[in-house]
């Protein structure tokens, strides 16, 4: 048996695909200070978001507040008008002037529970405009920090493509329903799709092959032959011819 063997290119796919799928792993693997940063930048985020909500029904209970408290104002603007216009005796100046002190006190109870909501107001603004400050000066360490991991996942993915020139024209030697069953067992079975017999047993599963099976796979011929146990194609790389 020769490297040139369908079965011996078909290994050498599976040893291309393995590299290529640690390369991924490493692009997947954020370096820790873009992971910190972008951590940080997600809790501003938040932070922020659920201020602007607090602050948002604190803006409409205040302004539903200033709402009546106008309508009340007017309320004893006009009560002093007519007071003025017909009041024209001790009986109805008290009964105008008894309804001007109710809305009165009202007025103040009014502002004295508008004072609160506006200091929570005050309040939530200035937190809301410190987290975008810090957001702010967030962004160029961060913008940095992306360049430059987009430019090691860019290295990494330029080592690896002359593994996948290779592999695409030793994919296009091997038939196609070989391709694409190695692919499927390659999936299912943590990478592997392709094992060798060592000892007479399978090394993908460690089950002992039966002479025959081990004789088959020993021929190299495809379609490949299979494990009993765990489906994968074997092969015999002691042999040489």
């Amino acid at each position: 048996m020769t490297d040139s063997t369908p079965l011996h290119r078909l290994q050498r796919v599976q040893e291309l695909d393995l590299s290529l799928d640690r390369l991924r792993d490493e692009e997947l693997n954020i370096p820790d200070d873009l992971k910190t940063v972008r951590a940080e930048q997600e809790r501003l985020n938040n932070d922020l978001e659920d201020t602007e909500i607090t602050l948002e029904d604190v803006d409409r209970r205040v302004r539903a507040q200033e709402q009546d408290l106008a309508g009340t104002r007017e309320q004893i603007a006009r009560a002093k008008e007519e007071q003025d216009k017909n009041a024209f005796d001790a009986r109805a100046q008290s009964q105008f002037g008894s309804r001007i002190q109710q809305l009165g006190e009202r007025a103040d109870e009014m502002e004295e529970d508008l004072q609160p909501m506006r200091e929570r107001q005050r309040e939530l603004n200035e937190r809301a405009a410190s987290l975008r400050a810090q957001m702010r000066a967030l962004r160029p360490g961060l913008s940095e920090l992306e360049d430059r991991d987009e430019g090691r996942v860019q290295d990494l993915r330029q080592q690896g493509e002359a593994d996948r020139q290779e592999r695409a024209r030793l994919a296009a030697d091997l038939d196609t329903r070989t391709i694409r069953e190695y692919d499927m067992i390659r999936k299912a079975k943590k990478g592997l799709g392709v094992v060798e017999i060592k000892g007479g047993r399978c090394s993908g599963c460690n089950v002992v092959l039966p002479v025959s099976v081990q004789q088959k796979a020993a021929m190299g011929k495809l379609p490949p032959v299979k494990c009993p146990s765990c489906g994968r194609f074997l092969i015999r790389l002691d042999l040489q011819d």
